[in-house]
């Protein structure tokens, strides 16, 4: 798991970036062969891996939707226990917290393990992951419930909004949040209650 990628704090995720840019480069220029001497083309330089890494310090606008959306999820390392989160709150790796890149704070989300099937409700408190790709940084908890093992490490999800919170204080159903409307719709109508 990348520290860049779970990142809480922005100050301490920009001297993270630096230190990352500064080390790939390092990297790359002691990786660069000397002159006259040859390399295998199945090789990729090491810094490549870097390449995938997205400022922490590019605001990405907010989706206020509550669209579902499909990527790869990852989870918070151990190290990050206890460090503030966006929302102000601390993590807690046995909480139903979730970083978000795009997610409103306060968003409250289903996020489903497309290879398990298993589901989980988190609230998004944090900003992250900063990986391209990735949609969602779950607590070690939430990863386990939905089936994502520390070996794995990344695994694809659906993430679908509950509750969007609205900049005037509103909120706003999310396609998870509609669809639990619609399922006790029709319970309703199929077993109403007694006076009815």
């Amino acid at each position: 798991m990348s520290f860049i990628s779970r990142c809480s704090n922005l100050v301490t995720a920009a001297i993270a970036a630096t230190l990352v840019t500064a080390t790939c480069a390092l990297t790359a220029q002691a990786s660069t062969p000397d002159p006259g001497t040859t390399t295998k083309s199945s090789e990729a330089p090491k810094s490549e891996a870097a390449s995938h890494k997205l400022s922490p310090n590019a605001n990405a606008p907010l989706d206020r939707s509550g669209k579902k959306r499909v990527g790869k999820a990852s989870f918070y390392a151990p190290m990050f226990a206890g460090r503030k989160m966006a929302d102000g709150t601390k993590m807690d790796p046995l909480d139903n917290n979730a970083a978000s890149r795009t997610l409103p704070l306060g968003t409250t989300a289903k996020v489903t393990n497309l290879e398990t099937g298993k589901s989980a409700f988190v609230t998004i408190q944090d900003r992250g992951p900063y990986v391209d790709g990735r949609i969602v940084d779950l607590s070690p908890a939430t990863a386990r419930e939905i089936g994502l093992s520390h070996r794995k490490g990344v695994a694809r999800v659906e993430v679908s909004p509950l509750a969007v919170p609205l900049p005037n204080g509103g909120v706003k159903l999310g396609a998870a949040g509609q669809a639990v409307l619609a399922r006790n719709d029709r319970a309703l109508r199929q077993f109403p209650p007694v006076g009815w």
